[in-house]
């Protein structure tokens, strides 16, 4: 039996908040990793249940859980916008296209540069688990299975949920269900 979408939300915050997860328990020495994939065309509902829902009991879960969510399209904007390239961008977007900024902006947003800001913006010693959203907003900007390698050895033990609008059957990921597949297998589905 196929779960509906409002089912499948329901199991996240005890998957969140499971010794198991939090402790990367029964992972077969894995870095503890999960996706969370789920209906593009449902985008609007995921951020509102992970800001009201998801957040919100994370930090009255007694004890609290330190959870800490990046919002990867606001991490670009801020790169680019601390490098004063944001207005630049946008003006070569209209005026030479998307291939051209793209392009332009790679070596800025490469995502191993992209994943030590992350790092840097979050205290990991003092963090039980962080959650990464934004995923189909800062598309094509970054690719996330690049991201998730390159954060593999900064996160240490913990533990790491994208939500992700697309679907990822534990080999690959296909962002908004049409793009092609992204291999990327280290990471294990937050819920079935």
């Amino acid at each position: 039996m196929v779960e509906t979408f409002e089912e499948r939300l329901n199991r996240i915050l005890p998957r969140l908040t499971s010794t198991e997860l939090l402790n990367n328990k029964g992972l077969g020495n894995e870095i503890g990793f999960y996706i969370f994939d789920y209906p593009p065309e449902r985008e609007m509902e995921m951020r509102a249940f992970l800001r009201d829902v998801i957040e919100p009991r994370l930090a009255k879960h007694q004890p609290p859980i330190r959870a800490v969510t990046i919002n990867l399209f606001e991490l670009a904007i801020g790169v680019l916008e601390e490098r004063k390239l944001l207005d630049k961008a946008i003006a070569m977007q209209r005026d030479k296209g998307d291939d051209a900024v793209l392009a332009s902006l790679r070596s800025v947003l490469k995502e191993d540069k992209l994943a030590q800001r992350l790092i840097t913006t979050i205290d990991l010693d003092n963090t039980d688990l962080v959650l990464l959203s934004g995923v189909g907003a800062v598309y094509p900007m970054l690719r996330t299975h690049t991201l998730l390698s390159a954060l593999h050895p900064l996160m240490k033990d913990k533990p790491l949920v994208m939500f992700y609008p697309g679907r990822y059957d534990g080999m690959s990921l296909r962002l908004f269900n049409r793009l092609g597949d992204d291999h990327y297998y280290r990471a294990f589905r937050l819920v079935a």
